[in-house]
């Protein structure tokens, strides 16, 4: 239930949060053996997405292949993984490439979950009703999990039993699908603001949140990510309900996955990561991530065309 007394007494410690995030940053990475465990392991949690004006069936057809082998069958096997079934954790497009999706999926033999965004992605400026049939349009199409993006304006004005009854309509027009939703950080004006409507989206009924869209001028940073990672935190202590977190935007790097499993794992624990509690957003993550996998396996880096497009 909306518990807005939780909510007035929020204030966030913005240079502690700050302090908090440039320890991350500074943090040496793990190195060798366990470098590629823990990437292998990052590529488990890649919601491997295209989110552009030129999709069409066949680049999604090969985003679907990829994701089912995202790392090349001679490199998993020179690390003894290949019959470990490593995948990425969902493949991401909009909603009138769901049935594109769901059907290279299927040809390809795999279960991998088909997830969608909605509710006018990325901005989230139309009619409430037309939001809602988008939503209820992806799952009849086959979307397993629906990324929504809430309506800014509620978090700025301080609406927040608007942005609580909208995100519960959101709930409902999912159905059994996983709900997801996108707080678009960069847009909210304060980490007091993004700590208030992590809050609101997890009373609500999300299953995740999400930091951003990944079209803002400002995606995923770890301040923003502290502030939700904390609030998923005070949640679970208060309600003892476990809420997924998944950042998006920005993320390109090998190197920056790892720091996103090491804050997650020292902020929540061993059990959050996991795919059911973790994801990342990313779109040109896995390429470089295989690289490294390549060059921990033969002493070099791999040129882009040597790889398998992602």
């Amino acid at each position: 239930e909306l518990d807005l007394s939780w909510i007035s007494k929020i204030q966030v410690n913005h240079p502690a949060v700050l302090r908090r995030a440039e320890q991350i940053q500074a943090r040496r990475t793990v190195k060798k053996e366990w470098q590629a465990a823990w990437l292998l392991k990052a590529v488990t949690f890649i919601d491997l997405t295209t989110l552009s004006g030129d999709d069409t069936s066949s680049n999604i057809q090969r985003l679907c292949y990829k994701a089912k082998y995202p790392i090349r069958e001679d490199l998993l096997k020179a690390l003894n993984m290949y019959d470990k079934g490593i995948t990425t954790a969902a493949v991401c497009v909009y909603p009138a490439r769901v049935c594109d999706a769901v059907k290279a999926l299927k040809a390809a033999g795999c279960n991998i979950p088909v997830a969608s965004v909605a509710t006018g992605f990325p901005a989230g400026q139309t009619h409430l009703k037309t939001r809602l049939e988008e939503i209820r349009l992806a799952v009849e199409d086959g979307a397993t999990e629906i990324d929504v993006v809430i309506n800014r304006s509620l978090v700025l004005t301080g609406q927040w039993e608007a942005l609580y009854d909208e995100i519960r309509q959101f709930r409902k027009a999912c159905g059994e699908a996983h709900l997801k939703t996108i707080l678009a950080t960069g847009e909210l004006g304060s980490l007091t603001n993004v700590y208030k409507a992590s809050m609101i989206a997890m009373m609500a009924g999300s299953d995740f949140i999400k930091t951003s869209t990944g079209k803002e001028t400002v995606n995923a940073t770890f301040p923003v990510a502290i502030v939700m990672l904390r609030a998923i935190r005070d949640f679970f202590w208060k309600t003892g309900n476990k809420i997924g977190f998944k950042p998006a935007g920005g993320i390109r790097s090998a190197k920056d996955s790892l720091a996103w499993l090491s804050l997650v794992k020292e902020e929540l624990g061993d059990e959050w990561l996991k795919p059911e509690l973790f994801r990342i957003g990313a779109s040109t993550l896995l390429s470089d991530i295989e690289r490294q996998i390549y060059h921990h396996v033969t002493g070099r880096y791999a040129a882009y065309h040597d790889l398998p497009m992602s």
